[in-house]
């Protein structure tokens, strides 16, 4: 395994920084004590990650707050851990009442089926995590360079199937937590019972090179985007229960602008394995990235590089040889749909569940448009859950057939039915946070999306495509939050108001999308889509994706996409 030491400057400097942690302790205690000023002391930023908390500032007021001779207007985002999206009513209560307390008064869910809390104090930042954990809920281990929130298909109630692939989220993410003391220690205030940092069997003294994400699909849905994932579990059914998972490795979005050496992958299936055998494989492939990943340069250091340097033939013979027995062929699956339906659905034993679509992720009231009383109001009477969709929407799971209509009326009461009344291409969008608080953010995403679907909208009701389903992806940066290289059309954040667009992703989440112009203005791209969109409707084919058609009439080239 390679283990750097702490005075090897060939290593990344976060690997460094790992390596002295003690266990990710580092200074966290002594920084979060420090009332002179509301940030950590800058050498543990990445270790708070994998306690889940990202260190950011109010960007808006950076430039302003600089020239008054104030340090950055500094707060911090927290990140949940929620296997498959599961959140009682009661948790969900509790954490509302966390946001209007400590946070921005609003809940963000995430493309990984978990909750975001913006805008949190560093003198509140104890009581909100230890709020989350009085809820059941932990965020260790939902940042930073290890095992993320495992994600599958958010609602377990409509079969058995999808119980089982549920079951396995909790059991993997539960399996490949680090066993360090830190987090209870820093946080829940567990006394330190040994000065010397825990043994992680898994991940080693510097845990991984970055992070590894795992998802788990059951076709014909392929909603969670599986081959955007360095891991991911396709499911096989027969006779109704889950009877093999299909293994594809090496995806991963991300790139960065400039450097040819980086670009986004999709996963590629290896074979298969009994649902009793994931477990083991997902340890064995973590290992691999443990002692391989490339640990010099953060920027090829994704468990994809390390496929893509070392080839797939040599990956599958180092995980057979660690696992002790061979994988089976891989079976025959079809995806068929990736989106979520919003509205009414029901499962097979007979439950309702409401899927309510959440622009962008932001759980807030805005106008007529309550989204965080009217789910406050429904939680206090609903006796069932809620599930996160990794569309960033929410589904009000198995309602009692008594509450239906009570529930239904609150949702219209509250304005949570509204989308149902938006065009199709506004249902689909994905966004990340971007700006203000993302210290990665180079141009506009969230704030920026409903202005362009704003512009959008009229081109699309001209061109009679109101009702085609229509994959856009926006992000802030090339890091990938909302999975935007699998898009029929992505917007790539690369400076203030200037964007890199890329076409012809497969509606299905099994091909890349690829570039087609680069330094594009939010008005730019509408001006570069409308035509387009007006060929498209008069040159399809009977039920052909946008992404289709635009790879077809040679609009996207079919090249996946690379960060020069």
């Amino acid at each position: 395994m390679a283990t750097p030491d702490t005075e090897t400057s060939d290593f990344d400097s976060v690997e460094r920084i790992k390596a002295g942690s003690r266990g990710l302790r580092g200074k966290l205690a002594e920084g979060l004590r420090d009332e002179v000023t509301g940030a950590i002391l800058p050498g543990d930023t990445a270790l708070l990650k994998f306690h889940g908390v990202y260190q950011q500032d109010d960007r808006d007021a950076r430039n302003d707050r600089q020239h008054r001779k104030l340090e950055p207007a500094y707060q911090f985002m927290v990140r949940l851990r929620m296997p498959g999206g599961v959140c009682s009513p009661a948790q969900w209560l509790a954490l509302d009442e966390l946001v209007q307390r400590y946070a921005s008064a609003s809940l963000r869910t995430t493309t990984r089926q978990t909750f975001q809390l913006h805008g949190v104090l560093k003198r509140d930042l104890k009581q909100t995590i230890q709020g989350i954990n009085e809820a059941l809920f932990t965020t260790l281990a939902t940042c930073g360079d290890i095992n993320r929130n495992v994600i599958c298909h958010p609602n377990p109630a409509l079969s058995r199937v999808h119980a089982s692939a549920h079951g396995l989220a909790e059991r993997l993410s539960t399996e490949l937590l680090p066993r360090t003391r830190a987090y209870h220690e820093l946080w829940l205030d567990d006394e330190c019972v040994t000065p010397l940092p825990e043994p992680e069997p898994l991940y080693g003294a510097t845990y991984l090179p970055r992070k590894f994400k795992i998802a788990i699909a059951i076709p014909p849905s392929n909603d969670v985007d599986v081959f955007a994932h360095c891991l991911g579990f396709i499911a096989v059914t027969e006779n109704d229960r889950l009877a093999a998972l299909n293994i594809s490795v090496g995806g991963g979005m991300g790139m960065t602008h400039g450097d040819g050496t980086t670009f986004p992958r999709l996963g590629q299936v290896i074979g298969s394995c009994a649902p009793e055998q994931a477990l083991d494989v997902a340890k064995q492939v973590i290992a691999i990235q443990r002692d391989f990943g490339n640990r010099v340069n953060r920027r090829r250091s994704r468990f994809k590089y390390t496929i893509e340097d070392r080839g797939l033939k040599w990956f599958v013979t180092e995980l057979e040889s660690r696992l002790g027995w061979s994988l089976n062929q891989a079976l025959p699956f079809t995806f068929t749909s990736r989106g979520d339906l919003t509205g009414w659905a029901t499962g097979d034993d007979g439950r309702r569940h409401l899927t309510i679509r959440v622009p962008s992720g932001r759980i807030a009231d805005h106008g007529a448009t309550r989204l965080l009383t009217g789910f406050r109001e429904i939680a206090r009477i609903h006796t069932g859950d809620f599930r996160i969709t990794p569309n960033q929407n929410v589904i009000i799971a198995n309602i009692e057939p008594r509450r239906t209509e009570e529930i239904e009326d609150l949702a219209a009461t509250h304005g949570l039915l509204a989308t149902r009344r938006q065009s199709a291409l506004r249902h689909q969008a994905l966004s990340c946070v971007s700006f203000p608080t993302c210290g990665l953010a180079m141009a506009e995403s969230e704030r920026a999306m409903p202005k362009l679907l704003g512009r959008l909208e009229p081109v699309l009701q001209a061109a009679g495509l109101n009702e085609q389903s229509i994959d856009l992806r926006v992000t802030g940066c090339p890091n990938g939050c909302a999975r935007p290289y699998l898009g029929e059309i992505a917007l790539v954040g690369k400076g203030p108001d200037s964007y890199k667009v890329f076409l012809g992703g497969s509606a299905l989440g099994d091909r890349l999308a690829s570039f087609y112009q680069d330094n594009v203005s939010l008005d730019g791209a509408v001006t570069l889509l409308e035509p387009l969109l007006h060929e498209y409707a008069a040159t399809r084919f009977e039920s052909e994706p946008f992404g289709d058609w635009a790879l077809r009439q040679g609009h996207a080239s079919g090249e996946p996409p690379r960060g020069a």
